[in-house]
């Protein structure tokens, strides 16, 4: 616990970040005193998105003052705050009917397609490597079902979304969220309900393997409902609370094999788990940011009152830096890290290295177990070509396809923190990889990365992700 903070100290004092105080602020030129005054703000191109909804993201109002020399990058910073809401395919931003020094400022949008019903195709393992080479790409650990998504519901940014999925997690969630529910667009809503079951389970780690039990009857079914509020005054910070009302019960084999499973030989725990959130993005993308600053910050309590079977404190700090070091070269510095009080917790709440996104790049198969870590990140990109596909028979608003490829190394360094490491014999140690790999990015937030990796344990090999690598 002692080295994560120092090396989140170190990181933090290399990347010297200071958050300014006003997200939408900017400084004023010192020697050109040539501005204008936003007289108004046009926007067209928007069929079902509300036009209150686009001029909440321009962060510019009419009366506003920009320096001449300032507009080119005041009006790609608003394009690109607007492309962030990926909402739109494109858009474009112009200055029209000079008049003096007033002038309207002009942005034309092209909305996406916001409908999508599509099948579940998902492992069931945490990464494509695992499934493959461990589990001998098994058809059993496949996931199927179907899930639909209506983004931009009813025009102001919000999303419902349901699944029913079959295979080996049989699934069923709906959510719904919607940014804004009050005039001046600051504060919004968002609602959650979903139901899992099993008839494998992960049960326990060994010599850093995940470890599974399998029957025919169902092993294990969570229920969770939750609810979130958010609030959003600027463009770049949002602050979030979460509400969970959780609930696990498992069979009573799965409780005799692993008595520490749920903790203290129970088949069955409920908990509520609050959480606040505080994110802040100033970059040139939200997707796969080449440019700019991300921060996520978390303090959160499990237990509460007499829904306490999991009983923590627990913190979570993600940040990154990117830069953009020469044309079509680019570098990024980042650091994943979280901590949980106290140290004594169930083995489904000791999840650290391994899982989700909480990964080294070339430590794909293996699991760290613990209740504090820290992941620094270092990437280096070269974009190495730019075209765009057409696509026949999609409608011609939707057959071009922007493409981009990067080639890029890199290497990472992590620690995981564990009272109890049993044979784990990647705990309480420190630990480094490295690679070289490329980066197929697209637009609907798309993005696959193919990566050889090695690590300290001198095993090296090619690994397949999706998104953002920080």
């Amino acid at each position: 616990m002692l080295r994560c903070c120092y090396y989140l100290l170190a990181l933090v004092c290399l990347l010297g970040i200071v958050i300014p105080e006003n997200a939408e602020g900017q400084s004023a030129p010192v020697t050109d005193t040539s501005y204008l005054v936003v007289r108004n703000i046009l926007v067209s191109g928007n069929k079902k998105t509300r036009t209150s909804i686009i001029l909440r993201e321009i962060s510019t109002v009419p009366g506003d003052t920009i320096y001449l020399r300032d507009l080119a990058n005041t009006l790609e910073e608003r394009r690109k705050q607007l492309l962030n809401t990926s909402l739109f395919l494109n858009v474009t931003a112009n200055v029209k009917n000079w008049n003096g020094n007033e002038a309207d400022l002009v942005f034309e949008v092209w909305e996406r397609w916001y409908t999508f019903a599509y099948p579940i195709f998902k492992l069931a393992d945490r990464n494509f490597n695992q499934w493959w080479v461990e589990k001998n790409h098994s058809l059993s650990r496949i996931n199927l079902g179907v899930s639909g998504t209506q983004e931009n519901l009813t025009g102001r940014n919000d999303e419902l979304n349901a699944a029913l999925q079959f295979g080996y997690t049989q699934r069923f969630a709906l959510q719904y969220n919607v940014p804004y529910i009050d005039k001046h667009f600051r504060h919004g809503l968002g609602i959650i309900a979903s139901y899992n079951r099993n008839r494998e389970v992960n049960d326990s780690t060994s010599n850093n393997k995940q470890q599974f039990f399998r029957k025919d009857d169902f092993l294990r079914q969570v229920y969770m409902i939750g609810l979130n509020y958010s609030y959003r005054r600027a463009i770049n910070a949002r602050h979030q609370v979460f509400v969970n009302y959780n609930y696990e019960k498992v069979a009573d084999s799965v409780a005799i094999i692993n008595p520490n499973y749920l903790g203290k030989g129970r088949t069955n725990v409920r908990f509520i788990d609050i959480t606040y959130r505080f994110t802040y993005i100033k970059a040139d993308s939200w997707v796969y940011p080449l440019k700019g600053f991300r921060l996520q910050a978390e303090v959160g309590k499990r237990g509460i009152g007499p829904w306490n079977d999991v009983d923590d404190v627990h913190f979570r700090l993600n940040m990154a830096k990117y830069w953009q070091l020469r044309p079509k070269t680019f570098a990024a510095l980042g650091i994943r890290s979280a901590a949980k009080l106290s140290n004594e917790q169930p083995y489904i709440n000791q999840q650290a290295l391994g899982y989700r996104d909480d990964y080294l790049r070339g430590l794909e198969y293996y699991v760290i177990d613990g209740t504090s870590f820290a992941i620094l990140k270092s990437t280096l990109r070269q974009e190495l070509i730019s075209f765009k596909v057409k696509l026949p028979i999609v409608p011609k608003k939707f057959n071009t396809v922007p493409v981009r490829i990067f080639a890029k190394a890199f290497g990472d360094g992590g620690y995981a923190y564990n009272k109890f490491p049993g044979n784990s014999f990647l705990n309480n140690r420190f630990l480094y990889t490295g690679g070289i790999g490329l980066d197929i990015v697209s637009f609907y937030d798309t993005c696959l990365r193919i990566e050889y990796s090695f690590n300290q344990l001198g095993q090296k090999g090619l690994f397949l992700h999706t998104c953002v690598d920080m």
